[in-house]
């Protein structure tokens, strides 16, 4: 039985059978450079994945929301009226639905009735993967389809990150919503965060493949750590802006940063803008080299990208940093980083095809000799964005 046949099983038994049933999903995604670049004004180059939210849903003539989500089975169906939601930071996941119901309205986009849902995932929880905006982009397409509601795409990506940080208060940037809603099969996104262009790059891996590395850790720290690296961010910003005409770190090259760092009075708050500036060029560069077919050179973009994230903006762990650092030492591997927002989840890799097998071997043994834990490995395979089924 496919996903979403047990998903429809689910909600028939749950829901009743009659009427119009309608099957959603929507994926998550893997960042492959531009890590942080997205809330400073920067380019990113996610791509989505084949894994993500399944949903079966269907309208109903008030205005009452029912949902159930089999992934987490204890919570039994959760309920409320669409009329009375108000704003909360207690992560869970039926309020990242609710979220987007939320900023719909207050967006202009109007929701006239509630429904019924039942989800299911088959993406790791706390991975790093960008489960949240697979629950957001999942739940703007079931609003956009089964209430014909005239809105692009593009458009559920921003209602998901509007939610996310006015309705959850995680301060996020774009990237994850905008990965999840806008994914194409075989091709990463090459995403200007400050004016939302955007273009599809294919991902001409002849002889390697993507293998994400889930680490099994999630540390508790990272949503106040993630909001607290946003202020630093704009405070660096906002020192540099006494000196030079910018909007963002992200119209920023390296050598017009360097020149004007000092005015940036904190030290931490520098280190934050260094990460950030480098960061974007990185990804700027590590795009030409992919259309250039030269993957080493994107390795080893990936590698500095690690660096950056793990010494200057100290989002890492040691646990991230044991699985990029074995992988280096693989000559097989043309380059590892963290990936997502940090303090646990998950590193992305670039392997030689025919050695995923012995990547998997050799970074679980030295990862299991480190920690005691065993990591999970997940084959990146580059899919469409969130769609009806």
């Amino acid at each position: 039985m496919s996903v979403i046949d047990e998903v429809l099983a689910e909600f028939k038994a749950k829901f009743g059978d009659e009427g119009d049933i309608r099957s959603y999903f929507a994926p998550g995604r893997v960042n492959l450079i531009g890590e942080h670049t997205d809330y400073n004004g920067g380019h990113v180059f996610p791509c989505a994945l084949s894994m993500g939210n399944y949903a079966v849903a269907r309208k109903r003539d008030d205005n009452i929301v029912r949902w159930y989500n089999m992934t987490y089975p204890k919570d039994g169906v959760k309920e409320a009226d669409i009329t009375k939601l108000a704003p909360n930071d207690n992560g869970v996941w039926y309020d990242y639905q609710q979220g987007v119901i939320w900023a719909f309205e207050k967006n202009g986009f109007h929701v006239p009735a509630g429904y019924d849902m039942v989800m299911l995932s088959d993406m790791p929880a706390g991975s790093g993967l960008s489960a949240s905006a697979s629950i957001e982009e999942v739940a703007a397409v079931i609003l956009r389809d089964l209430f014909d509601i005239d809105m692009t795409m593009v458009d559920c990506a921003v209602m998901g990150q509007y939610s996310e940080n006015e309705y959850n208060g995680m301060n996020c940037g774009i990237m994850d919503q905008f990965a999840s809603a806008m994914g194409k099969k075989d091709h990463a996104i090459f995403l200007d965060t400050a004016t939302m262009e955007y273009e599809y790059v294919p991902l001409n891996l002849k002889d390697e493949k993507i293998v994400i590395t889930n680490s099994k850790v999630k540390h508790a720290l990272a949503g106040s750590a993630y909001n607290d690296r946003r202020r630093e961010s704009e405070e660096a910003l906002a020192d540099l802006q006494t000196v030079l005409d910018i909007k963002t770190l992200g119209d920023l090259d390296e050598e017009t940063y360097l020149a004007n760092e000092s005015v940036i009075k904190n030290e931490i708050n520098r280190k934050r803008a260094h990460h950030a500036v480098f960061e974007n060029q990185r990804t700027l560069k590590a795009v030409e080299a992919l259309r250039a077919d030269d993957i080493e050179a994107f390795g080893k973009l990936m590698n500095e990208s690690h660096i950056s994230l793990r010494d200057d903006y100290e989002v890492s762990c040691p646990e991230l940093d044991i699985l990029a650092a074995e992988a280096w030492k693989l000559p097989y591997v043309v380059g590892s980083r963290m990936t997502g927002g940090g303090f646990g989840g998950c590193t992305v890799s670039i392997v030689k095809a025919d050695k995923a097998d012995a990547f998997k071997a050799a970074i679980t043994k030295a990862y299991e000799n480190e920690t005691g834990k065993t990591p999970e490995f997940y084959i990146a395979d580059a899919a469409d964005g969130a769609r009806r089924l």
